[in-house]
């Protein structure tokens, strides 16, 4: 994991109390950091430069951190945690559907930051192949729709589809095990890895934001991730 520890990650956040805390834990990892104080020079950062992650403080002076978030993923799937504070639920919702893939809530233990950094850059497409677990069916191919695990590429139709790393993970999971209905909870559990307290809505966000990018490039592929109401969701292969 040598090459993931020089990973290149921009630290968002208004206060310099806390880009100085976060820029001594990080680089103690080994990452390179760069700063930025206010959404519109993190924004100009984020398209410009090459990051393997972008930390963003959701409260910024002028654009806040949903609206970066947001217009980044118009042109870039870089992965993003989203920083909040407490009782700020609808806007970590927000967040999610903006396209952030984890967050942490302030105030914070730096220590909880630099997990959540690690086991984001480990999912990332940017890094996925430095992940020690090989595995046995690297390339899965339904009718419409190929993920290659190895290089994180998914193609629907004739359509490479550029999808963020949250959003790779659940497809990827959702395909390993076809026709099997898998809980909210259970998506939450395996995909995020962790309790996210009730936040069952980021799973529906994820699965919006998927179906729509598949669809832009094939509708069936799209159609192949069904709702089972009352319970949760599903990768239906196509029968006949």
């Amino acid at each position: 994991m040598e090459e993931q520890q020089h990973a290149h990650i921009l630290v968002v956040d208004d206060e310099d109390r806390i880009r100085r805390l976060l820029r001594m834990y990080l680089e103690r990892e080994g990452y390179e950091i760069e700063e930025a104080e206010d959404g519109e020079s993190a924004l100009e950062k984020a398209l410009e430069g090459d990051y393997d992650l972008i930390l963003l403080d959701l409260m910024l002076p002028g654009m806040d951190g949903i609206e970066v978030c947001r217009r980044l993923r118009e042109e870039k799937a870089t992965p993003v945690i989203m920083l909040t504070a407490r009782g700020e639920e609808m806007n970590r919702v927000e967040g999610f559907e903006a396209g952030t893939d984890d967050y942490v809530v302030k105030p914070f233990s730096p220590r909880e930051v630099v997990h959540r950094i690690k086991a984001v850059l480990r999912r990332s497409s940017a890094t996925a192949f430095l992940s020690p677990e090989p595995e046995m069916h690297n390339v899965i191919v339904f009718p419409e729709l190929v993920i290659d695990h190895d290089a994180h590429e998914v193609r629907a139709g004739e359509q490479s589809v550029s999808l963020t790393p949250k959003e790779y993970e659940l497809l990827h999971y959702l395909a390993r095990s076809p026709d099997k209905v898998f809980s909210r909870e259970d998506l939450l559990r395996d995909v995020w890895q962790y309790e996210f307290f009730g936040d069952l809505r980021t799973v529906d966000t994820h699965i919006k934001r998927l179906r729509e990018k598949l669809s832009r490039a094939s509708e069936h592929a799209a159609e192949m991730i069904k709702t089972v109401w009352g319970v949760g969701y599903k990768l239906e292969v196509p029968k006949g």
